[in-house]
C-alpha cells in the first residue's frame, strides 16, 4: 500500500490512503482495493506504538467522516473485507497465505478507523457510515443498512470457524480486536449501557445461534496459550523485478503502510513488548470473553446468552447427557482450563475468570474442588494477596472472594492442611521450611487483615477475610506454631485498638467541646462498633477451632496460654461474654494442668501437657455454638462494579490498543 510508506509520520502523505477518504467514489470493482491491502506488517502491540499509530490515524478518519456520506468508501471498505473473508476457512485449508494476508490488511484498516469513528460519533451515525454507498443512477437500495450487524457477524464467524494456525493468528487477533473496539462505547458513557445496536447483534440474530461455539473459542484461545509466531511467517516473496504490489520484509524495501511495526516495536528495546505481552491472542479473548459475560442482561427478562454458556458448560469428561432445554450448552476440557487458570493467576483477567468460572459454573467448581492438586490454584492467589501493596485494590478483591468461595466447601477446608509445602520463596517475613497450605492461608489472609488496619481501612476487605477464616475455622488441623501465633497477634493488635478509640472517645467526652463538634462522638461510637464487631468475629473463629478440633491444635492452646491476660478485659465485656466462657473454660483447664505440673518447664514439656490435656477435656465442658459460616452472594447490580472493572483491563491490558484518557467516563484513570 504505498512503497514509500516507511514510518507512521509519512501516513497521511500516502497516495492510496489519500484516495480511500477523499472526495472521489471507488467501486468496489476498481483494481484499487487489491493495491490498497496488500502492505506487508505486523499489528503493534506495545502500547507505545499503537499510540503513534492512532495519532496518525486520527486526522485521516475525521476526513472520511466528512467524505464518505458522499463517497461511501468505508462502506466498500468493509465489503471487500466481507468479501475477501468469504474464502477463508478455504485458503487456510489450501495455505493460501495470500488470502489471508489481504483479508487481514483490510480489517487492520477497519479497525484503525471504526476505534476513531467510536470516539467521534453515536453507535445511529457509526449506523450511517456503514449505510453510506456508491449508488449507480437507478439502482435501488441493496440492504446495506444491515452492513454493520454482518461485520460483525462475520467476525464471529471467523473466530469459531478458521483454524488458529500460524499464517492465521494475525487475522484471528484482529477479529477478536475489533469486536472489543465495536463494544468500546461503553468507555465513553459514566452509565452502564443496557441496549443499542451492537448490543442488539450480538445477542440476537445470527450471532446468537453463535453464542456457544464463540465463548468455547475464547476459552480454547486463552487455554492455548498460543505465542505470536515470529515475523518470518508472514514475509512474502517479491512478485517481479519492480516488486508489484507485494514486498516482503526480506527484500529490504520498506513497503507497508506500517512496516516500521512489528511485535519487537519500534523506538522500544528489542524484545521488551514480546516478553510483556507474548500472547496476544490469549490475552485478547480474554478480555473479549471478560467483556461479553458481563454486559447486562436484555430488556423483558432475556438473559446475557455468553453469561448463560459460561455458566452451564460440562467437561468432555462428562458422559451424561446434555438437557434439551439447556440452551448454548457445549463441552470444555476441564483439566486443560484447571491447568491455564493456575499459570495464568498473575493477571487482574485471569482471576476475574476463575472467580466468574467459580461462581457462576457449578460443573467447574465441582471439578477444581475435586482435585488433589488445589494447591497449584490457591498458591497464585494467595501470593496476590501476599503482594496486596502491588496490586490493584479490585485484583484484591477477586482473589479473597475466590478463597471465600472455596472456603465454603468443607472438604477443601480439610484438605489443605493435609498438603504440607516446603520453602515458600516469596513469603519474606520469616523462613516456612515446611506449612501445610491451610496455615500458610491462614497466614496471608491475617497479613492481609493487618495492612488494611494500617492502610485502608475497608470494611468490605475485613469482612471477606474473616469470613473465609471463619469457614475454615471448624476444620483448622495442625495449626503450624506460627500461624497460631499470628492469630494472637492479630487479637492482640485489635485489642490495642479497641483500648485506644475508647480512651480517645472518653477523654473527649470530658475535654471542652466547641458547638461545632457534634460529629466527634458519633465517629468514635462507629470506629468502636467497628473494631468490636472484628474483635467478635475473631472470638468466634477461636472458639469455632477450640470446640471442633481442640485436640488437633495444641500450638494454638500454648498460644493462648502465652497471651491469656490479652482476654481478661473483655470477660465481662456485654458484647463478648457468650463467647468468651469456652475460652475461660480452656484457659482454666490448662492452667491448671500446668500448674499441676510444676514450676520451670521447658517448652516441650508444657507442649506434652497440652497434648494430654487435649484428649482428656471432656467435650460437654464447652458450650455449643452455631455453625459458622458464611456464603458469597454478589450485589443486586453486580454490573456496578464488573463493568467499569473488566473495561479498566481493557483499557490497560489491552493488547496493540490504546485510548486517550480524555473522554473516557466509565472509570476514573486512578481507579484500581
Amino acid at each position: 500500500m504505498g512503497a514509500n510508506t516507511s514510518q507512521v509520520s509519512d501516513l497521511s502523505e500516502n497516495q492510496s490512503l489519500r484516495t480511500l477518504i477523499g472526495t472521489e467514489s471507488i467501486s468496489e470493482n476498481d483494481p484499487f482495493w487489491n493495491q490498497l491491502i496488500s502492505f506487508t506488517f505486523i499489528s503493534p502491540t506495545s502500547s507505545g506504538n499503537s499510540k503513534l499509530l492512532e495519532e496518525a490515524v486520527i486526522p485521516l478518519a475525521k476526513i472520511l467522516i466528512e467524505n464518505n456520506p458522499r463517497t461511501g468508501n468505508f462502506g466498500a471498505l468493509v465489503r471487500i473485507f466481507l468479501g475477501r473473508t468469504k474464502e477463508l476457512k478455504i485458503s487456510t485449508e489450501c495455505q493460501d497465505q495470500l488470502f489471508i494476508w489481504q483479508a487481514h490488511n483490510a480489517l487492520f484498516m477497519i479497525r484503525c478507523l471504526l476505534k476513531v469513528f467510536i470516539r467521534e460519533m453515536t453507535e445511529e451515525e457509526l449506523h450511517l457510515q456503514f449505510s453510506y454507498q456508491e449508488r449507480v443512477p437507478g439502482s435501488c437500495d441493496t440492504g446495506s443498512e444491515v452492513l454493520l450487524e454482518e461485520l460483525m457477524c462475520n467476525l464471529v464467524h471467523l473466530v469459531v470457524e478458521v483454524p488458529l494456525l500460524d499464517i492465521t493468528y494475525s487475522i484471528l487477533f484482529e477479529a477478536v480486536t475489533t469486536m472489543l473496539v465495536l463494544l468500546s462505547y461503553q468507555l465513553f458513557h459514566k452509565e452502564i449501557l443496557r441496549d443499542g445496536l451492537i448490543y442488539q447483534y450480538l445477542m440476537k440474530g445470527q450471532c446468537l445461534s453463535l453464542t456457544s461455539r464463540l465463548v468455547k473459542t475464547l476459552l480454547y484461545n486463552f487455554i492455548r496459550q498460543e505465542k505470536c509466531p515470529p515475523p518470518s511467517t508472514h514475509i512474502f516473496e517479491q512478485q517481479s523485478d519492480r516488486g508489484g504490489l507485494l514486498y516482503g520484509l526480506a527484500s529490504g524495501v520498506a513497503s507497508g503502510l506500517w512496516s516500521v511495526f512489528t511485535l519487537g516495536g519500534a523506538g522500544t528495546k528489542p524484545g521488551l513488548d514480546q516478553e510483556q505481552n507474548p500472547l496476544p491472542l490469549s490475552n485478547q479473548s480474554l478480555l473479549l470473553l471478560l467483556v461479553l459475560v458481563n454486559l447486562t442482561d436484555g430488556p423483558n427478562d432475556c438473559p446475557n446468552p455468553y453469561r448463560q454458556a459460561v455458566k452451564c458448560f460440562k467437561n468432555t469428561q462428562d458422559t451424561s447427557s446434555i438437557p434439551t432445554e439447556q440452551h448454548h450448552m457445549f463441552q470444555i476440557n476441564f483439566n486443560s482450563l484447571y491447568t491455564a487458570l493456575c499459570e495464568q493467576q498473575r493477571s487482574d483477567q485471569a482471576t476475574l475468570l476463575l472467580y466468574t468460572l467459580l461462581h457462576q459454573n457449578t460443573n467447574m467448581r465441582t471439578y477444581m474442588l475435586s482435585r488433589t492438586d488445589m494447591e497449584n490454584l490457591v498458591m497464585p492467589i494467595l501470593e496476590i494477596l501476599y503482594h496486596v501493596e502491588d496490586r490493584n485494590s479490585h485484583h484484591v478483591y477477586m482473589a479473597l472472594i475466590i478463597l471465600l468461595i472455596l472456603t465454603e466447601d468443607d472438604t477443601f477446608n480439610r484438605s489443605i492442611h493435609e498438603v504440607v509445602l516446603k520453602n515458600i520463596t516469596w513469603y519474606s517475613e520469616r523462613s516456612l521450611t515446611e506449612i501445610s497450605l491451610g496455615s500458610l492461608l491462614i497466614l496471608v489472609v491475617i497479613r492481609t487483615i493487618q495492612f488494611n488496619m494500617t492502610r485502608t481501612r475497608d470494611k468490605y476487605l475485613h469482612t471477606n477475610c474473616l469470613a473465609a477464616l471463619a469457614n475454615m475455622s471448624a476444620q483448622f488441623r495442625c495449626l503450624h506454631q506460627y500461624s497460631a501465633q499470628r492469630i494472637i497477634s492479630l487479637f492482640a493488635l485489635l485489642s490495642k485498638k479497641h483500648n485506644k478509640v475508647l480512651e480517645q472517645a472518653t477523654q473527649s467526652l470530658r475535654g471542652p467541646r466547641r458547638a461545632d463538634d457534634s460529629s466527634v462522638l458519633p465517629d468514635y461510637a462507629q470506629d468502636l462498633n467497628v473494631i468490636e464487631e472484628v474483635i467478635r468475629m475473631m472470638l468466634e473463629i477461636i472458639n469455632s477451632c477450640l470446640s471442633n478440633s481442640l485436640h488437633h491444635n495444641p500450638n494454638l492452646v500454648y498460644a493462648l496460654l502465652y497471651k491469656r491476660e490479652l482476654f481478661e478485659q473483655f470477660r465481662t465485656h456485654p458484647s463478648f461474654q457468650d463467647i468468651m466462657q469456652n475460652l475461660d473454660t480452656v484457659l482454666s483447664f490448662f492452667s491448671q494442668r500446668l500448674e499441676a505440673a510444676g514450676t520451670d518447664l521447658s517448652v516441650e514439656r508444657v507442649q506434652e501437657v497440652i497434648m494430654k490435656g487435649a484428649q482428656a477435656l471432656p467435650k460437654d465442658r464447652l458450650k455449643k455454638f452455631p455453625e459458622l459460616k458464611f456464603k458469597y452472594v454478589e450485589e443486586d447490580q453486580p454490573e456496578d462494579f464488573f463493568i467499569p472493572y473488566v473495561w479498566s483491563l481493557v483499557f490497560n491490558s489491552g493488547v496493540g490498543l490504546h485510548w486517550s484518557p480524555t473522554g473516557i467516563e466509565l472509570f476514573s484513570m486512578d481507579s484500581g
